[in-house]
């Protein structure tokens, strides 16, 4: 099994010039994304504050790293390279949730955005980080957001950069897009708080018509190619009265789900089993979950006790882990390497690179030679 290292961890400070008070956002960290370069040498982090998008470049070639009390990483500060206000148009509301999407281009990727009410703006960036605009589309929901505002959530398909899904908590709602055409819409039964496209599926299982869904306590399975129960394949109940916040899916298919009651759980969305129950493995709520891109058999865990760590799933055991100095208002991971970000409520700015550990890369080489 590879075994994973940080590389290194990264502070840096967002200038005040360019957000001075950040907007509170939602108790789920979903207001950042981030791009690593082709050199590896800087990333771009994306940021949302109010009803504006942000854009950091932050260095991270060098490889140093220290650790502090109970096996902490230290980060080391370093400055931000370059920020700017994203010159596209602005939301109406407070912005609740960004990601990021290779295209099909060469050099381009997208850029989606969702505010309170549900408006999508998605943009065409280039990968250098310049600021072009090459296509920008904006879709208003279905009901023109009428009523009150609240968390919003978005995910692209991983296998189709152009189809989205929004989800609406208090609209208990999810609507599915492709660019800037309505394809369905789904009724959740309670408050949808995290959403995530199954990755890996045959085609016979759905691939990437399938969609996961936390909704109250309860994990919901959808497959929009059907109209039976309204789209809605499966439903796992977990602990009554516990909030789920947090959704991925891991290359191999494999579910995770983490939420108020501090645990983490995996499915097999073959048999609907659980897999493994890592219990108590945060002080606080869980908020923000993802699977390792180098070995799936690890998983990166954020929670509201600014802390963040990684850990094998299978064998309920923490690798390294890493604090904030604040609240996080955003948290994210880059979708193709080991590259977390995240944004705390203090102006700080967290990038850790994390890889396979070199004796493991060398032994895996032996292997294929």
């Amino acid at each position: 099994m590879v075994v994973l290292e940080a590389k290194s961890l990264r502070k840096a400070e967002v200038p005040l010039s360019l957000i001075e008070n950040p907007s509170p956002g939602n108790i789920q960290s979903t207001r950042l994304a981030l791009h690593v370069n082709e050199d590896g040498c800087s990333c771009f982090v994306y940021i949302a504050s109010g009803c504006h998008l942000y854009k950091l470049q932050v260095m991270m070639d060098d490889w140093f790293v220290s650790e502090g009390k109970d096996s902490l990483l230290i980060p080391e500060q370093t400055p931000v390279m370059d920020s700017s206000m994203l010159n596209r148009c602005p939301h109406r509301s407070e912005v609740q949730s960004i990601a990021l999407a290779e295209t099909d281009s060469s050099g381009y990727m997208a850029l989606g955005s969702v505010d309170s009410y549900g408006h999508l703006i998605v943009s065409k960036l280039d990968t250098s980080g310049k600021d072009v605009d090459r296509l920008t589309y904006s879709v208003l929901p279905q009901d023109c957001g009428v009523g009150e505002g609240s968390w919003s959530g978005l995910c692209f398909s991983p296998s189709q950069w152009s189809m989205a899904a929004v989800a609406r908590s208090f609209s208990k709602s999810i609507d599915v897009y492709d660019q800037d055409i309505h394809l369905r819409s789904l009724r959740t039964l309670w408050y949808p708080s995290s959403l995530n496209f199954i990755q890996n599926l045959s085609p016979v299982n759905g691939g990437p018509n399938m969609l996961a869904v936390t909704e109250g306590c309860q994990l919901t399975i959808w497959d929009l190619r059907i109209k039976e129960n309204g789209g809605c394949l499966h439903r796992i109940c977990g602990s009554v009265g516990d909030i789920l916040y947090a959704v991925c899916s891991s290359s191999t298919g494999n579910i995770a789900v983490a939420g108020a009651d501090r645990t983490v759980t995996i499915y097999d969305p073959r048999r609907w089993s659980a897999l493994s129950r890592w219990v108590h493995c945060s002080k606080y709520e869980i908020t923000g979950l993802s699977f390792s891109s180098v070995d799936s058999n690890y998983i990166y865990v954020q929670g509201v006790d600014y802390e963040v760590f990684c850990g094998q799933w299978r064998e309920s055991s923490k690798v390294f882990a890493f604090r904030g100095d604040s609240n996080w208002l955003g948290f994210s991971k880059c979708s193709n390497r080991d590259v977390l970000g995240g944004w705390s409520d203090s102006g700080s700015i967290f990038v850790a690179d994390v890889v396979a550990k070199e004796n493991e890369i060398s032994a895996l080489k032996g292997l294929v030679n």
